[in-house]
């Protein structure tokens, strides 16, 4: 309440919270729009069906439940981010861009992301729309409508993309984030409606179990996602004409979830788009290709091996996302720059050794909680034999991310102020 009351008077922070506020209603407002020509009883049941366009809605920030004009949300550009960083694994000048020019590097990287985020979304949506035709989710349209259609959602995706960006520079908290966390947030009251319909009084039992081990999820991701192994830093003294720098000594964190939920995005889509290629074959006039496609597709379809794929798949993706983002031999160098070592390791190749040791070690438990975490809704739907209720995977850990750094920002603007 102490907290509360400070946010009220501090006038800055009201406006900015005020700010971001209105841009998500405008958000939603947009992501009511839809597009012409759609069944919208088929485009439910299509969506309930398919794991695959139940991902994309999340990240579309739940435009796609409406196909509305802002239906690609920000997947785009967040494709479109993830190619770059893969990129300066394999071209120097990226990496060096990333890591080594600073600030202004960083700047020129992230419109590098932006550019790409064009075509990406010209792609994805001729793609999916094209796709939602032939599945008969919506009619078949002509030329100049289609491309018109085409248009409009990728214009949508590119001013979602602005809007992000202008959450995260004039109000609080990362845009992007707040714009898939209030797509997540959008769909809570149908979930409740959901459950209050099918309400009976012989599963109240069910539903404070289900209540109870809620929070106990809630609580171990936001521990996980918390948790940090710090490794001592300490920098040497050096005087530079008649004063004397460093002697401190401080730490360097190195995250227990040091990939965030991108591993599971990488793992459904590994898993999720095959399963969209066989459903098409298995439509196929071929006798041969047909009963190909439906020996795959029953055994994609059974949940044992599919979960058991699925835990394997985030549990790599985790190693190999902590690879691409955390290089131990760039931070080894940049401490020994400016004069900083680990007590008990020598500066350079030793360095780098030891925090390649830490973070494999911090990485196998970060993986397995990811790879928990993505499988819990199909242990929860096992337990409690619905689907409603059933909690974990993407969503629980975006909106656990989301919440705990717009805090954190708004505890340290208000640190800021009083520090004035």
């Amino acid at each position: 309440m102490n907290t509360f009351l400070r946010i009220i008077k501090d006038r800055d922070l009201r406006g900015k919270i005020g700010f971001v506020l209105g841009l998500l209603v405008f958000f939603r407002i947009a992501a009511a729009i839809p597009i012409p020509s759609i069944d919208t009883g088929r485009l439910s049941s299509f969506l309930g069906g398919n794991q695959f366009f139940g991902l994309l809605n999340i990240f579309s920030g739940g435009g796609l439940d409406n196909l509305s004009i802002i239906m690609l949300g920000v997947g785009p550009y967040i494709t479109a981010s993830i190619i770059m960083q893969l990129l300066t694994m394999v071209f120097p000048a990226f990496k060096a861009l990333y890591h080594e020019e600073g600030e202004a590097g960083r700047r020129r990287f992230n419109q590098y992301a932006r550019l790409l985020t064009v075509p990406l979304a010209l792609i994805q949506g001729y793609g999916l729309l094209t796709l939602l035709q032939r599945q008969d989710v919506i009619d078949s349209l002509p030329i100049p409508l289609l491309m018109s259609s085409l248009l409009v959602v990728t214009a949508g995706s590119l001013l979602l993309m602005w809007l992000g960006e202008i959450i995260s520079e004039y109000g609080i908290g990362n845009g992007i984030s707040l714009l898939i966390f209030a797509g997540i947030v959008a769909g809570i009251p149908q979930a409740i409606r959901s459950v209050l319909f099918t309400f009976n009084t012989s599963q109240i039992p069910l539903y404070i179990g289900f209540f109870i081990v809620s929070l106990i999820i809630i609580a171990g991701v936001v521990i996980i996602s918390e948790g940090e192994r710090p490794i001592p830093i300490t920098y040497a003294k050096r005087v530079r004409g008649m004063r004397m720098y460093g002697g401190v000594s401080t730490y360097l964190p190195l995250r227990v979830n040091q990939a965030g939920v991108i591993p599971i995005i990488f793992a459904l889509s590994l898993l999720l788009f095959p399963q969209m290629i066989v459903n098409f074959l298995a439509g196929s006039g071929n006798a041969i290709v047909q009963s190909i496609s439906s020996f795959f597709l029953a055994l994609l379809s059974n949940l044992w091996l599919y979960g058991f794929l699925y835990f394997v798949l985030v549990f790599a993706f985790t190693y190999f996302y902590t690879a691409v983002t955390f290089d131990p031999k760039q931070i080894s160098e940049n401490l020994q720059k400016a004069g900083g070592f680990i007590p008990g390791i020598r500066p350079g190749r030793p360095t780098a050794e030891y925090l390649l040791y830490v973070i494999n070690r911090t990485t196998l438990i970060g993986a397995f909680f990811l790879g928990f975490i993505a499988v819990l809704p199909l242990i929860m739907q096992g337990f409690t034999g619905t689907a409603t209720l059933a909690i974990g995977g993407t969503a629980l850990l975006i909106v656990v991310s989301v919440v705990l750094e717009t805090v954190k920002q708004i505890q340290a603007h208000l640190a800021t102020r009083e520090y004035e």
